[in-house]
């Protein structure tokens, strides 16, 4: 899959994160911002990158800021973004579909 156009998935309250995709040079290029960051940043990490490979996406600049979100939400929200950006609004693979 490629990205299409600019999405953005999630709100900056508290418990959730804001996910940002836009197309990508080539690789995916990850920026995280997040108050936890030292001591939940390589998990956060570690759950968009999953997504992005069950997704197909290789090549993307994602940008999360993190208030606090579990790893099923910040899997979501990246879901949501990337499904935004390639204005997929019918037969969305929710509830376990996804790898």
């Amino acid at each position: 899959m490629e990205i299409k156009k600019p999405a953005m998935a999630g709100t900056l309250e508290s418990s959730d994160c804001q996910v940002t995709v836009e197309a990508g040079e080539g690789s995916i290029d990850f920026t995280l911002d997040s108050a936890v960051i030292n001591q939940y940043g390589n998990q956060i990490r570690k759950v968009v990158f999953e997504t992005l490979e069950n997704l197909g996406i290789k090549n993307v600049r994602i940008s999360v800021v993190d208030k606090g979100a579990l790893d099923c939400t910040i899997k979501a929200r990246v879901e949501g973004a990337v499904f935004r950006s390639l204005e997929q609004t019918e037969h969305l693979p929710w509830g376990g579909a996804i790898r």
